[in-house]
């Protein structure tokens, strides 16, 4: 699990701030004065400047300790003598030096925690692996100061919870389809658990949902299955279909002999586009489809495909015969 806070480790979000560069600044310049008032006050023989000069320094010291800075997007925690006296911030504000305690300094910004559920069960005893992200924003920084100690910590260990709970109550194919609904789900209840501290889930993202290689296996096989059984099923619809079609059409042409003529001739007409065709009919055949209209729709595919006609071929001039070399007769025997 990956988090930007690791319990043990590091500073908490909550920290302590010290001091800002105004307050660094201005205590500068009070030391300075106050140096500066004391060395008059011994060169002129003024006891007060010594008192001046001792209170400007002074006053430096403690100005770090009593002017703080807060930024646009920071808030204070001010404790007085231990209890809760404001929450302070942005821009500067001053606080009571050794009464008032800065305890803890918030971030309001958005902010986002990675967490993960290794290999979880899901309803149908399925072990998975759940990489999700959690936005959350602070909305009550007294909340997030006093109700608990590391909002931060607490919230990735509420955030896993929530998504090993999700999971195991939702089924494989759901995770795997769903995951909209996965993610308001993980809102709704981080955001219910977390609300008492001062913190607001805003949304939720998974972001991989990782399975078994055996089970991705399976479950590729299945799917394959699933759509050749959907492809086989369309084309026996299709097939369906065409046999309606042709039922259509046999009807017409029983009730319109001519039409299954033309449409015979149109058959014919196409398959003759093709040079050096050959085509077998029965008579019978030749003879429902009106033989004379018939033959000059082959003539005319025959001109347009620049075959001598039976007519242009006998007007041709028969080609000469070739000579034949004189035969020697055999005399018979004496």
């Amino acid at each position: 699990m990956s988090n930007n806070y690791v319990a043990g480790m590091g500073m908490p979000r909550i920290r302590p701030r010290g001091a800002n560069a105004p307050a660094g600044l201005l205590a500068v310049i009070l030391i300075g004065l106050g140096v500066f008032a004391i060395e008059q006050g011994a060169q002129n023989y003024l006891p007060f400047l010594y008192w001046v000069g001792a209170a400007l320094i002074l006053l430096g010291i403690l100005t770090p300790m009593s002017l703080k800075m807060a930024n646009q997007w920071e808030r204070a925690v001010v404790l007085r003598l231990g209890k809760l006296q404001a929450v302070r911030g942005p821009g500067m504000f001053v606080i009571i030096p050794f009464i008032d305690d800065v305890s803890s300094w918030l971030d309001q910004r958005i902010q986002t925690t990675e967490f993960n559920a290794e290999q979880a069960l899901s309803k149908d005893t399925v072990p998975v692996d759940v990489d999700a992200v959690v936005f959350w924003q602070i909305h009550d920084p007294e909340r997030a100061a006093l109700e608990i100690t590391d909002y931060r910590s607490a919230i990735s260990r509420v955030a896993q919870t929530s998504l090993r709970e999700m999971v195991g109550s939702s089924l494989l194919s759901t995770l795997l389809s769903d995951r909209k609904h996965g993610d308001e789900m993980l809102r709704e209840e981080i955001g219910r658990k977390t609300a008492d501290w001062g913190v607001t889930a805003i949304s939720v993202e998974i972001r991989d949902i990782g399975v078994p290689a055996a089970l991705q296996d399976a479950m590729s096989r299945e799917a394959q299955a699933q759509r050749e059984a959907a492809a086989r099923i369309h084309l026996g619809q299709a097939e369906q279909q065409v046999a309606q079609k042709f039922v259509e059409a046999a009807d017409i042409y029983a009730k319109s002999p001519a039409a299954l003529q033309l449409r015979a001739m149109n058959i014919i007409y196409e398959t003759t586009k093709e040079r050096g065709a050959t085509i077998l009919m029965p008579t019978a055949m030749v003879d429902a489809m009106n033989p004379g209209g018939l033959l000059g729709l082959t003539q005319a595919a025959m001109a347009a495909q620049n075959v001598p006609t039976r007519q242009e071929a006998a007007a041709a001039p028969a080609p000469a015969p070739a000579a034949r070399a004189p035969s020697r007769r055999r005399r018979p025997a004496e």
